[in-house]
């Protein structure tokens, strides 16, 4: 059984997105060994920001894309703010990381895979404390997926959250751009081989633009060739950045 955390370089990248794709593909995927849970996926969502209470949030698109039901979103706060802030300014509680970090726990006992995937970045603020994503990846022992744009600015984005986690010690899991677009420019495809040289390894997938939009079918077939093997896909780095070269 395995945790893995799913973080982005800002808001708006395709972490939810980018989330479900992995989880479609966990769910196709056939138990390694005896006794074990199949396909078996959760996926957790420590804290929704910016959506009000009855609104659909990143754990309805998760479970709209894949079919899932095992989907927990944990605390939700209406400003579109930083868990912290939006919680303060409501007078709400603030994200418990220690509880978020059980509740991951006892999923991966009974799970193949659990998702966790954050809000914003990786050191956005989710208590008064400061503690953050990477505080709980650390707790968890996880390694950290990290979903990026590809546009202008991606680079530095990018480069600071992989700085951040070697720093404290955090696995990699990959790089995967969230949301490529259909007609991508000039920096934009300089950036795929740039994104590489950042991360000192080959782009673990990229998600076209409007991928959320897809019914489950089609949604599963497009994150099995738009991720890498690693994460259950036939995507090729490659062959993909060979088809952009600026």
């Amino acid at each position: 059984m395995s945790v893995l955390v799913v973080t982005g370089t800002g808001t708006g990248v395709g972490k939810t997105v980018t989330t479900a794709a992995v989880a479609a593909l966990a769910l196709d995927r056939g138990p390694l060994t005896a006794g074990e849970p199949g396909g078996s996926v959760a996926v957790v969502k420590p804290a929704q920001t910016g959506v009000a209470p009855g609104e659909p949030g990143d754990a309805d698109l998760v479970r709209e894309l894949t079919g899932l039901t095992d989907v927990h979103e944990l605390a939700r706060y209406p400003d579109p703010l930083a868990p912290a802030t939006a919680a303060r300014l409501r007078g709400l509680p603030a994200v418990d990381l220690a509880g978020v970090a059980d509740t991951v726990a006892k999923l991966s006992t009974e799970h193949r895979l659990v998702l966790v995937e954050g809000a914003g970045g990786l050191l956005v603020r989710y208590d008064e404390d400061g503690r953050t994503l990477a505080d709980l990846a650390q707790v968890l022992k996880a390694p950290v997926l990290v979903v990026t744009r590809p546009a202008l600015g991606t680079l530095s984005d990018t480069a600071l959250t992989l700085e951040a986690l070697e720093r404290r010690g955090l696995e990699l899991a990959g790089v995967v751009i969230g949301s490529w677009p259909r007609r991508p420019e000039l920096a934009e495809r300089a950036n795929l081989a740039d994104l590489e040289r950042v991360a000192g390894r080959p782009l673990a997938g990229a998600l076209p633009e409007g991928s959320g939009l897809l019914d489950q079918a089609a949604f599963r077939t497009l994150a099995r060739r738009s991720l890498a093997s690693s994460l259950g896909g036939t995507f090729d780095p490659a062959a993909f950045r060979g088809d952009h070269l600026p």
